[in-house]
């Protein structure tokens, strides 16, 4: 027997291929992780045994810096938020709510536009660049878009999600032509692609790992990644300057007398949008109980 330490890159079907120095070993997690009520996920660094037989097992999850639960993956360093300019076109509370998640995570947001020959997009991209998170846009037409989406790829592990149809796979497959990740195209009668990735998956792409993820929707970040309401301010980094200038140290920033956060809104330095999202967010989760949210994450 030996024991080995690697990466997971691929988790499909109860197998977990680890990669280790270049080599791939098909893998099935011990039953005590299920004892434990925990699951080895893509992205995890895990030590391995590999049997005379040439069987192999999961036997440690070692230590995360941040997980997401859908997609299950582990260990980002960034996190790219695919919307489209049109077909379908994009909501900033959704893209709001992924990057608040990706903020409280530790992950750091890129926020990128498809399919920019479609419209202009230059007012979103001012929303994002004014709140500190990166946005940028993309279009298969600008070898500077590919150059400078690669070059962000190196020495990291990053996932490109968002919700079906905006173009993930293209993006991936226009970046990577080798990989050729199965695409589907966008449903008219429903407005919105059907799902084409079935698992998460690492590739070893432009120095770093990229995963392509199924697409999740605003229900599976309600669900899955509720953050509590008293820390969503925290998850805007706009905000944070402001925070502590409140009039009242239970301000909400939602609508109170003296809150610094809404005169900075009126001040055009935070945008409405962002804001608005802020409100519906605080709205959405204001009333769950703490015992309650705990159980969902």
């Amino acid at each position: 027997m030996e024991n080995l330490t690697g990466l997971i890159v691929k988790a499909i079907s109860g197998f977990y291929y680890v990669e280790v120095a270049g080599l791939l070993y098909e893998c099935k997690a011990r039953g005590v992780f299920r004892k434990m009520g925990l699951s080895p996920v893509v992205g995890d660094n895990v030590e391995i045994s590999v049997y005379d037989d040439g069987t192999a097992s999961v036997d440690k999850i070692l230590p995360r810096k941040n997980t997401l639960i859908r997609p299950p993956l582990a260990n980002l360093d960034r996190l790219f938020i695919v919307a489209s300019v049109s077909e379908p076109s994009p909501s900033t509370l959704i893209i709001d709510k992924i990057t608040a998640v990706a903020v409280e995570k530790g992950i750091e947001p890129i926020v990128v536009f498809t399919k920019s020959d479609l419209g202009d997009c230059s007012s979103l991209l001012e929303i994002y660049n004014k709140a500190g998170i990166k946005a940028m846009t993309y279009s298969i037409y600008s070898p500077q878009d590919k150059d400078e989406l690669i070059s962000m790829l190196e020495g990291r592990i990053s996932a490109f999600t968002g919700n079906t149809g905006v173009g993930k796979s293209s993006l991936l497959n226009s970046l990577f032509p080798e990989l050729n990740i199965d695409t589907a195209q966008i449903s008219r009668k429903l407005g919105r692609g059907r799902h084409t990735t079935r698992h998460s998956e690492l590739y070893k792409v432009g120095g770093g790992y990229v995963a392509d993820t199924p697409g999740f929707s605003t229900v599976d970040i309600e669900r899955y990644e509720v953050i509590r309401c008293e820390e969503i301010a925290m998850c805007f980094p706009e905000f944070r300057d402001y925070i502590t200038r409140c009039m009242f140290s239970t301000c909400t920033h939602t609508v109170e007398k003296g809150c610094a956060v809404i005169e900075a809104v009126k001040n055009g330095v935070i945008s409405d949008s962002r804001h608005n999202s802020y409100r519906a967010m605080y709205d959405e989760v204001k009333n769950i109980p703490e015992w309650a949210s705990k159980k969902q994450r």
